[in-house]
């Protein structure tokens, strides 16, 4: 199993992780620009893989998507580490730049791509996706 170790800029918040990391996406939502000023770089763990030292502020929201989006931040420093959206239930988006080793996370995705500013760097070999990632549906058991 692999593990991850990761945290915000003043290291009042800590966090081990302990699972494969799914996918790993860069996402141009209008949220994820107003929080980093670019697009975001995120990769998806489970949640009770993820322990956190420290106690992160955190904000609520409606998303684009029309789910309920909760970022959670460092209410010292503002690095935002993670989030949760109401449609993705036990799964965590942790924010690639906060790991202590980020290159060991590559995305393979764009995601929200339509709201990109005309100067983004699009990486053009990854897959694209105009709004949200298509999700295949599940087999029912």
């Amino acid at each position: 199993m692999k593990s991850f170790t990761g945290g915000c800029l003043c290291g009042e918040i800590r966090y081990q992780i302990t699972a494969e990391a799914g996918p790993s996406r860069i996402c141009w939502c209008r949220d994820c620009q107003k929080i980093s000023s670019n697009g975001t770089v995120n990769v998806i763990f489970p949640s009770d893989a993820i322990k956190i030292s420290g106690a992160p502020g955190q904000h609520e929201k409606t998303a684009d998507s029309g789910n309920t989006v909760t970022r959670r931040f460092c209410a010292s420093c503002g690095t935002q580490l993670f989030s949760d959206s109401s449609g993705r239930p036990g799964l965590t988006v942790v924010r690639v730049g906060t790991l202590d080793e980020p290159s060991t996370v590559k995305p393979t995705t764009n995601i929200w791509v339509a709201s990109a500013p005309s100067w983004a760097c699009v990486d053009p070999s990854l897959e694209q996706f105009e709004g949200p990632p298509v999700v295949a549906p599940q087999p029912k058991a």
